[in-house]
Formats: C-alpha cells, sequence, structure tokens
C-alpha cells in the first residue's frame, strides 16, 4: 500500500465492516471494493482499510462464500 492508499486490484481488509475485498478504484476519499468471489462494491474510507497477508484473504473469501450461502436446514 503507497502513501496514496492501495492500487487496483490490492486485497485489502475493511476494518469497520470486517470485510476483505479487492481494490476496484477510489471516487473522491472513499475505495470502491469488491467481495473476491464477485458481487456489490462497497465503499471503505482510507483509514479503514488495511493490507492483508495472501491465508487472511483467502479466510475473508471463505467468510464471504459462507455469509452468502444458502443450505436448507
Amino acid at each position: 500500500m503507497s502513501d496514496c492508499g492501495p492500487a487496483k486490484g490490492e486485497i485489502v481488509r475493511d476494518r469497520l465492516r470486517d470485510r476483505v475485498g479487492r481494490v476496484m478504484d477510489r471516487e473522491g476519499a472513499c475505495f470502491q471494493l469488491r467481495p473476491l468471489g464477485g458481487g456489490v462494491e462497497w465503499d471503505a474510507a482510507p483509514e479503514d482499510i488495511e493490507p492483508v497477508a495472501v491465508s487472511a484473504a483467502l479466510s475473508g473469501h471463505i467468510a464471504e462464500l459462507n455469509r452468502h450461502s444458502t443450505r436448507p436446514v
């Protein structure tokens, strides 16, 4: 992550939402992040994001998949 923030394509954690996403773009002061498995982008403030290790990115991806799981009970 540079002084200007993460680059497009970088994987970061949104600490405020406890979500991992890929940086898609930046609009104004916010970064647009997309879940690693695809889906709807969300905005995150620069102070709320941090770079993540590959293992954390995979854990975040699995958590996102589980969140959207529709297994019958």
